[in-house]
């Protein structure tokens, strides 16, 4: 029997990445803060299937413990501070959470668990604001926020500890990806949201955003930039992908995405026409919510993914958005 260990386990990667791993008859440690374990998260329902070992991102003892209690065959490193806009405000919790802690797991696996096969997210973010369109492995990156700066040094360090140590280290350079189980500050749960509370009648969302305002207010969703277009996949596809990358002969790194572009827009309109909305009159632009730089065109060419992994995503836009304002429309009815 195979055993992983997963940071970040309890977020939307953390989750479908485990079910996934159980599926497959591996034996699954995850690493988690202990007040994130103890509240509801998308992990709860893994309770008793799953072994969690408490720690911290932040704090390199707690990453070497971990890895040398699970004494993994592979380890999954999705543990971040996941939210590019509020790295602006959070710039040095960023850096150490997403860059540092990936080094300090580099160093732990060099020294306790070395013939450990270790897979790294990196993110499209790292791209930034790009004149090349689609981006593959072989684009320069051009960071435009803390959040994809600090995931620049950690997947520059991949690179170095794979070609130093000969380790088995990959990144997957993942594209946007969504699901039911996305926390609403994420942009397309709040869209799914806000199309949720347009098919219940909600004039004035319990939920809040990153401003203290309901979400919905006066019958509107209030977005920033909508002229943005982004690569957006479902995240039950991306962790399959994960997985593909660590059975390889050979340690690489992928792009990982749809190869298929939406603009904000598309998704306003997708979800609510699920619920036979116009999202023109029910979405508005509030300039407070704009970023100070906005990541350019992002568009994947998973083309190596394809080829060497035999990856293929298995669910289109249109159902994953559907999923999602499921989910929400769920979930409200329940607080209602």
């Amino acid at each position: 029997m195979k055993t992983a260990l997963i940071t970040g386990i309890t977020g939307q990667d953390g989750s479908f990445l485990a079910e996934l791993l159980l599926e497959k008859g591996y034996r699954v440690f995850g690493l988690s803060r202990r007040e994130s374990w103890y509240r509801s998260n998308n992990a709860t329902h893994l309770a008793g299937k799953i072994e969690i070992l408490f720690g911290d991102m932040a704090e390199g003892v707690d990453i070497a413990s971990a890895v040398q209690d699970a004494h993994p065959d592979e380890i999954y490193n999705l543990g971040s501070q996941s939210r590019p806009g509020e790295s602006w405000a959070r710039a040095p919790e960023t850096m150490v959470v997403n860059g540092l802690g990936a080094v300090r797991l580099f160093e732990a696996v060099r020294h306790h668990c070395p013939a450990c096969r270790v897979y790294h997210a990196s993110s499209s973010e790292m791209f930034g604001q790009t004149a090349i369109s689609p981006q593959n492995e072989a684009t320069p990156f051009n960071p435009v926020n803390p959040y994809a700066a600090a995931k620049v040094y950690a997947h520059q360090m991949v690179k170095i500890y794979r070609e130093s140590y000969g380790l088995y280290i990959v990144s997957g350079v993942l594209f946007n990806h969504e699901s039911e189980r996305r926390p609403l500050h994420f942009l397309p749960q709040k869209v799914a949201y806000g199309a949720a509370c347009a098919a219940l009648g909600i004039q004035n969302s319990p939920d809040l955003n990153e401003m203290g305002k309901p979400i919905v207010r006066q019958g509107k969703l209030a977005l920033g930039n909508l002229d943005i277009a982004r690569d957006w996949g479902y995240a039950g596809d991306f962790v399959r992908a994960m997985w593909l990358m660590l059975q390889q002969e050979r340690a690489e790194d992928y792009v990982i995405g749809t190869g298929k572009l939406h603009t904000l827009k598309d998704l306003c309109k997708t979800a609510y026409g699920c619920v036979g909305k116009d999202w023109l009159d029910c979405v508005v632009s509030d300039p407070a919510l704009v970023r100070p730089l906005e990541s350019g065109q992002t568009l994947a060419d998973p083309t190596k993914a394809r080829e060497r992994l035999g990856w293929e995503p298995t669910i289109s836009f249109e159902q994953m958005v559907e999923k999602m304002v499921g989910a929400q429309i769920q979930r409200l009815n329940k607080s209602t």
